[in-house]
């Protein structure tokens, strides 16, 4: 009992770490992307799934459902507990070839159910909205710096 409390208490830490850093980086935290990073979902077979080569996400995770489902919830708290604002994200299918001069748009599923709360807390995006602010004062103020560069050549 006491081994399984430790693997929760290092599999939070792996999530938390996770949310952290892709906050850090680009102002956002995925779901997906926190799977893959905490090593539960294989990067291949994501990419595989965003080319419509898998069915559905959780087929491709390493763990069972109720782990799965603990993982969320811990995102979520994690988000809750940083002031993330929750933003739905549309998934849909990589590599579609254009018919007509448009590209088709397929959905990708993240479960087998296709329960709608299900689809939607992992197709949830959590925002740091000071963070994305600073990133984008960084970006311009390194555009800001080449512009000058570029006219002082």
């Amino acid at each position: 009992m006491e081994k399984n409390i430790l693997k929760e208490r290092e599999l939070i830490g792996k999530i938390h770490s996770a949310v952290y850093h892709q906050c850090q980086q680009r102002g956002y935290t995925a779901p997906a992307d926190v799977l893959v990073d905490i090593g539960v979902l294989p990067k291949q077979k994501y990419e595989e799934w965003r080319f419509g080569k898998v069915q559905y996400l959780e087929q491709v995770c390493t763990c069972n459902l109720k782990k799965l489902s603990f993982i969320m919830g811990q995102i979520r708290a994690c988000a809750k507990k940083n002031n993330l604002k929750p933003s739905f994200c549309y998934y849909k299918r990589w590599g579609v070839k254009k018919k007509q001069g448009h590209k088709q748009v397929i959905p990708l599923r993240f479960s087998r159910s296709g329960s709608p709360e299900i689809e939607r807390a992992y197709a949830t995006h959590y925002v740091d909205l000071k963070r994305v602010d600073q990133l984008k004062k960084e970006k311009q103020e390194k555009a800001d710096v080449f512009e000058r560069e570029k006219r002082n050549d």
